[in-house]
């Protein structure tokens, strides 16, 4: 009987050691908080968004980074599998907007601890509060590993799940980085995804708690169309957040302070067409002040604001309004520029992007191709993905994979 020991028990590692135990693999789990699963405790709002019920071509979509990378985790383990296996373990699930998955209980802690039931009715030893620091090695393979008590733990195989550095309170404080650096494998450095921004004009502070729907966000680099959709956007007390915000975090490569984001508060009107209403609202408002006449196309606490933000006195009527006033007027409501000052801190960033490049890792399998018997599984891998469960989900299917070849000696 092969002996696995695997480290780290959030999504990845108890999926991990769920399927080793499966194919007949001695499995230790070893993590190093109180209890497992912290990470999950706190996704989807506590309600745990556990993956989304799409094909996988759709689900591919999603992954911004290395997409590739996933075709056999995916294989082994779809959306459907993963919502299959949930409510086999007495957690089930519904779907919700956007095909969102979530337990029917709408409690993060049913998913955990119907992993954890069915690790403990496998054997499966779980050892809590315990930190492993250093991977063991001899003639380039993996013997086990040592613990920052001193103990070791020898194994057959080890399988590190310890996540990227993005919420460092559930534990993710980038342990499993350092480890495989230590064994010569790549690092892709880590950075926020899903991730908030600060922005260098103020003006978004004053407008904190509001939010657009249906807008349309864009972000470009240089001549590079780098992101465009419609959805919600949300003023903060530092910049923009919401949901349209987050995404676009995926996509953005080099300095925020060089990007060029602009938010089309009309998505669905042409530029001929807006600038036909603002001469109409205009003119029918002549005595009315220019940003009461913004009403009509902004949220109040925007329309009070947004000439100014545009460069225009607001409190002058509308029948004094010149030509190029009407212009930004017009051209602010179909692009109007934000400007990123840099991400929030990765502390609080949903997920971690970068990490162990997948150029170490065998997509087959998730084996190393430099240490023989190590294998790696979710946010530790260079692979992340927009919200909406994916991110989780990977983690569910390169642990399943992980842990199945780990057992099997693949």
């Amino acid at each position: 009987m092969r002996e696995v020991a695997v480290v780290g028990g959030g999504a990845a590692g108890m999926m991990a050691a769920l399927s080793a135990a499966r194919c007949g693999a001695k499995v230790t789990l070893v993590e190093r908080n109180a209890k497992l699963g912290r990470k999950i405790y706190i996704t989807g709002k506590g309600r745990c968004n556990c993956t989304n019920d799409c094909t996988r071509d759709e689900f591919l979509d999603e992954v911004p980074r290395n997409p590739r990378f996933l075709y056999s985790a995916l294989h082994g383990l779809m959306p459907q599998d993963m919502m299959a296996l949930l409510t086999e373990l007495g957690c089930p699930v519904k779907v919700e907007r956007g095909r969102r998955v979530f337990p029917v209980s709408d409690k993060a802690s049913d998913v955990t601890r119907a992993l954890e039931r069915e690790l403990r009715r496998l054997g499966v030893t779980i050892l809590l509060n315990t930190r492993v620091t250093k991977l063991l090695t001899e003639n380039g393979a993996v013997i086990g590993v040592k613990a920052e008590n001193g103990e070791s733990f020898p194994a057959d195989a080890v399988i590190l799940c310890t996540g990227g550095v993005s919420y460092p309170a559930t534990g993710s404080t980038g342990d499993g980085y350092r480890m495989a650096e230590e064994t010569s494998h790549t690092l892709v450095q880590p950075k926020p995804s899903l991730s908030a921004f600060d922005t260098a004009d103020e003006w978004p502070e004053r407008l904190q708690g509001l939010t657009l729907k249906n807008v349309r966000l864009t972000l470009k680099e240089g001549h590079r169309l780098r992101y465009e959709e419609q959805g919600e956007l949300l003023f903060t007390h530092f910049g923009i957040s919401g949901p349209l915000v987050l995404e676009m975090s995926c996509h953005l490569e080099g300095d925020p302070q060089d990007a060029k984001v602009s938010l089309c508060m009309k998505p669905a009107m042409s530029p001929e067409l807006i600038e036909m209403r603002v001469q109409e609202v205009l003119r029918e408002q002549n005595r009315r002040t220019i940003a009461n006449a913004m009403h009509a196309f902004l949220p109040s606490r925007m329309a009070d604001l947004y000439p100014d933000i545009v460069g225009v006195d607001g409190t002058r009527q509308c029948a004094q309004v010149t030509r190029e006033e009407r212009i930004r007027l017009m051209d602010g409501l179909h692009s109007l520029p934000l400007r990123l000052s840099r991400f929030r801190p990765i502390e609080e960033a949903i997920v971690t992007r970068g990490g162990v490049s997948t150029r170490c890792v065998n997509a087959s399998n998730m084996a190393s191709t430099k240490v023989k018997g190590l294998y790696f599984a979710g946010e530790l891998l260079d692979v992340d993905a927009h919200t909406g469960g994916y991110n989780l989900h990977i983690a569910w299917s390169t642990g399943q994979l992980a842990g199945q070849s780990a057992a099997m000696g693949l």
